[in-house]
Order: C-alpha cells, then structure tokens, then sequence
C-alpha cells in the first residue's frame, strides 16, 4: 500500500506542479481582461440582450476576459513594432525616469529581458562556474559582460539560480577566465535547474570546468551544437 501511494505521488506531483504554474498564469491573464467585460455587456445589450445575459455566466465570462487580454497583447506587440508606438513607448519610459522607485524596477525588469534575448559576444549565456567550492560546479546564466577598473580583467555577471526554484538564486562577479561556457540552451539550463538535475544531456563538461578551475587557463568556447527532435 505505501508503495503504491508513493507510486502515485510520484505520478501526479509533476502534473499538480505544472497545473500550479499553468494556472497562476491563467488567472492573471484572466484578471487583466476582466475590468474591460462590463463595458463589452453593455456594448452587446444594446443589440442582443440575450446574448450579453449570456456572457453572465462564469466560464464564458473567464473567457471573454482571456481572449480580450490575448488580442490586448496582440495588439501592443504589433503597435511596439511600428514607429508611433515605439515613440509612445519611449514617452511612457520617460515618464517612469521621473518616478524613483518605478523607474528601479522597470528598468531592472526590462534589462535583464533584453538580456536573456541577446548572446553575450564573449561567451555562452550558459555556463559553469566554481560553486561552493572549487571541485564542485554550479550551472549560472550570463547576464553582462564587465571589466575590472584596475587590472581591466573581463569579469562575467552571472545569475545562479537554486533549484527547484529558478526565480531565487545568487549574483555572482566571475573572473571571465574562470567560467566554463556549455553547449546548453537556456531551456535546457532551466530545465536541469527546476527538476533538480535529473533532466539534463548524458555528457557534461565537467573535466573542463575542473582543468580551468586549477590552472586558469581560458578554453576555447564552444559553439552549441544543433539536436534533432
């Protein structure tokens, strides 16, 4: 019996971890549409009463509010890339420099998404690094690319993410020549982060890591590797 119970937990807490996720982000999208439903009722009752009593019920209602949300994104996605709405961008941005606090966070917050969308020039986005001692590796995401003020050393800032948990981790200063870039994409440096390592390649530069670790030596980067499937 306790096997079994084990067996099925074993089944079912990947599925309930993914629905948890799936519908945190469900019920936001859903929450960002739902303020413009009374005036979408208001604009169908005057045609069709019926079919704005309709939209009374529960589950339709949660609809019409995800697919008001889906064409909203649509529709900012596709003005952000034209010149008046990139102009309206940059005037919104203007306005949050004037604001301390907003400013902080929305420019940390966009930051760091255009970086996680451009390849660092120096080195792969993932890599490896000497984490918590040197005989062991950690894997980080490269976020930039700095120089040392005084020896003007290439140092990389990386993000270490704790698993399961990727939103958690550790900023970390890393001599450029201490760091191990890999082959992995970020999926796939995500994914061997939240399952704990157990979906990951079967091969992992770890040698390399320990050869550069002891002598300092920069190792050629690695171009990533294409995969079928």
């Amino acid at each position: 019996m306790q096997r079994n119970i084990l067996a099925g937990l074993v089944v079912l807490t990947p599925i309930l971890l993914t629905w948890l996720v799936f519908d945190f982000i469900l019920a936001k999208l859903i929450a960002f549409g739902r303020p413009w439903i009374p005036a979408l009722y208001r604009a169908i009752y005057t045609f069709s009463p019926k079919l704005a009593d309709l939209m009374l019920n529960g589950w339709i209602d949660s609809v019409l509010a995800l697919l008001i949300t889906l064409v909203l994104l649509f529709m900012l996605g596709w003005l952000t890339s034209r010149v008046v709405g990139r102009q309206i961008l940059i005037g919104f941005e203007l306005l949050l420099e004037k604001i301390p606090v907003l400013k902080a966070i929305y420019g940390s917050t966009k930051r760091l998404l255009l970086a996680f969308q451009a390849q660092p020039e120096q080195i792969q986005r993932v890599v490896l690094i000497n984490y918590p001692t040197e005989k062991m590796r950690a894997v980080a995401f490269v976020t930039r690319i700095v120089r040392d003020t005084e020896t003007g050393e290439e140092l990389a800032v990386v993000y270490m993410p704790t698993a399961p948990n990727p939103t958690s981790g550790y900023m970390e200063i890393v001599p450029l020549s201490q760091v191990t870039p890999t082959d992995w994409t970020v999926e796939e440096g995500m994914q061997f982060v939240i399952s704990c390592g157990t979906s990951t390649r079967e091969h992992v530069g770890f040698s390399d890591a320990q050869r550069r670790g002891q002598d300092g030596s920069e190792m050629p980067m690695k171009e990533p590797t294409s995969r079928s499937g």
